[in-house]
């Protein structure tokens, strides 16, 4: 919430806006004053809002004004008359859009109260109407009041006002929700519906109060929101279940609506700000993250088969903008039963892979779902760089992203839907645009997130070519057929042309049940591999179902990252060197005294010093 507001008076000459502000400073009346007065700041603690006031007696400043109050003397009916002619106008005309509020000074002499209400049908930025006296000082603080609620507690993106007939100036309540605050409320109110019945009970409701209001509700509360919702909710008791002792949705649209402040302080405690859009702060706060997805899922299972259906996906993300994978072809990107619903893992895995491309969205979804902002132990780990991780030889992250390469036709697309556990079609069609896939994978009794994305042969350069979209990258596959002649030369020239040595890389070789082709390259692909001392092209057939355990390599390499770098890049000899000394430290358990820079600096030098 804003913590200043600037008060703009202004209003024709002779009206008494210097008085007024004057009164309010004094506390008392003063015959002669300047004609204009100083911009007056008043501290947060003597205000009702707890909030810095600036008021400012000036017409030329109004762009910087966060609410105008025009002031009219209600001796001076031409005062009056001017506010619909000239200063509303005038106010459009310079692009001003903030609340105003009409003030009739000098109360004492006669009221125009019958006069005000078409001016606030005709223009909706008009918020209220204050009348006043700084002669007798009475309801002087109370203009202020209203201006600071107007910025506070903003009637315009709730309700028309132009669409109530007549206003309470003290209750202001609405007679027309705006469809962006009634979505909010519906929002708030699935929400506050833990078990999703569609009602709220007692228990529901008082939490909502609690979280709201710091206090439960008293016994003679919770009678006067049943009497409300039975006199306004059409249909009588129809919505309001008094043998069951709940809301619905429809009823509860009556409960927040007594005050502007109340509405707003619901609003608010739910991420809303002024534009009833959730704030960034909101969006981005310290995630609960797995637990919290896994709830989410358990309670919208309604039928408890361990798998969410359409419609079951639908009612979860009510409370949002929509389902956030819906343009990404959903159901293939991860696990998911016979019939196509998702399962509890291919959530997980689906929500690891969202956070790790975009981890913006599932922030947002965290707040959109209902996380509460609480201080609690967040689950979305900020890791460390790739290239820190290379360079230290641990990494501290459970999910991994794969770029998938490779000639067209080489199995690339195949090899993503075994993985999600989709079925492959036995029509080759080219990949026109990026896929990406995830699943889970059981490294040493722990689950890893592996993402594998494919570009396409129109996008594949494209992304090898930029640094920033390789560093994200923990693991390249470069994907070659093995039954034809052509297939490995792509991948070796792609290697080459791009400079991704520095990247760790498995060679995949496809189609192990077809007869192996001789390449039409200068080396075969395992005297290819060994000579940059990498592990030999893992051999698969997608069709007949061996996959030779690929996507725990892939998952073990990116674990391992320097492992695979250095080697790539030393190659030759001392590629050779580096896996007898990896085949040792998996054997005996580690080589005390020594890491792998110490091998190869104590080899290299004949022995002849220290290992670090």
């Amino acid at each position: 919430m804003r913590r200043d507001v600037r008060i703009l008076l202004v209003g024709d000459d002779g009206v008494g806006k210097s008085t007024i502000v004057t009164s309010l400073i004094k506390e008392s009346y003063v015959a002669h004053v300047q004609h204009i007065v100083p911009e007056v700041t008043i501290p947060p603690e003597v205000t009702p809002e707890n909030v810095t006031t600036y008021i400012v007696d000036s017409g030329e400043r109004n762009r910087k004004a966060h609410v105008i109050c025009v002031v009219y003397s209600i001796d001076n009916p031409n005062s009056f008359d001017r506010i619909p002619t000239f200063w509303l106008p005038h106010f459009r005309q310079l692009g001003v859009n903030v609340p105003v509020i009409l003030v009739g000074n000098k109360i004492d002499l006669e009221a125009l109260e019958e006069e005000i209400q078409p001016i606030m049908n005709e223009f909706k930025e008009v918020e209220t109407c204050v009348e006043c006296s700084a002669k007798r000082t009475l309801n002087v603080s109370e203009v202020f009041y209203f201006a600071q609620k107007a910025v506070l507690h903003p009637t315009a993106p709730l309700y028309d006002s132009r669409d109530h007939a007549s206003l309470n100036w003290l209750s202001l309540v609405p007679a027309c929700l705006k469809p962006a605050c009634v979505n909010a409320l519906q929002r708030i109110f699935k929400l506050c519906d833990t078990n999703k019945d569609g009602l709220l009970d007692p228990a529901e409701l008082n939490e909502f109060q609690r979280k709201c209001f710091d206090a439960p509700l008293q016994a003679q509360e919770l009678e006067g929101i049943r009497k409300i919702v039975k006199e306004n909710t059409e249909g009588g008791v129809r919505d309001w279940r008094l043998d069951r002792d709940r809301l619905s949705v429809s009823a509860y649209h009556i409960y927040p609506k007594g005050r502007l402040e109340t509405t707003w302080t619901v609003l608010r405690k739910f991420g809303y700000a002024e534009d009833l859009r959730l704030t960034e702060g909101f969006l981005l706060p310290n995630p609960l993250g797995y637990q919290f997805f896994t709830d989410i899922f358990e309670t919208f299972d309604k039928d408890q088969d361990g798998a969410l259906k359409s419609a079951e996906l639908d009612q979860v993300f009510s409370t949002s903008p929509g389902n956030p994978w819906a343009t990404q072809k959903f159901s293939d990107t991860t696990l998911s039963d016979e019939s196509g619903a998702l399962t509890l893992q291919g959530w997980l895995a689906q929500w690891s892979m969202t956070t790790l491309l975009d981890h913006k969205t599932t922030l947002a979804y965290l707040a959109y779902l209902g996380y509460s902002n609480e201080p609690r132990t967040g689950a979305l780990q900020v890791t460390r760089p790739r290239k820190t991780d290379r360079r230290k030889g641990r990494v501290t992250r459970n999910v991994f992203l794969c770029y998938v390469c490779g000639a067209a036709g080489s199995g690339k697309t195949s090899l993503l839907k075994v993985f999600a556990g989709k079925p492959i079609s036995s029509v080759y069609e080219p990949t026109s645009k990026m896929i990406s896939v995830v699943n889970s994978v059981a490294i040493d009794g722990s689950e890893k997130y592996l993402v594998l994305q494919e570009f396409g042969s129109k996008y594949e350069a494209e992304t090898l070519r930029n640094p920033k979209k390789t560093d994200l990258a923990d693991v390249i596959v470069y994907v070659h057929d093995s039954s034809d002649t052509n297939s490995f030369s792509y991948i070796s020239n792609l290697r080459q042309q791009y400079s991704l040595d520095h990247i760790p890389t498995l060679f995949v070789a496809t189609k192990s049940d077809l007869d192996l082709a001789q390449q039409r390259h200068e080396v075969q692909p395992d005297v290819y591999c060994r000579r940059l001392g990498l592990q030999v092209p893992v051999a698969v057939s997608v069709k007949t179902g061996q996959t030779a355990d690929v996507f725990h390599a892939i998952c073990g390499i990116a674990m391992n990252p320097m492992y695979m770098t250095v080697t790539a890049v030393l190659g030759g000899c001392t590629a050779g060197l580096l896996m007898l000394y990896h085949r040792t430290l998996l054997r005996s358990g580690g080589l005390p005294g020594f890491n792998l820079h110490g091998w190869l600096g104590w080899i290299m030098s004949g022995g002849r010093r220290d290992p670090v």
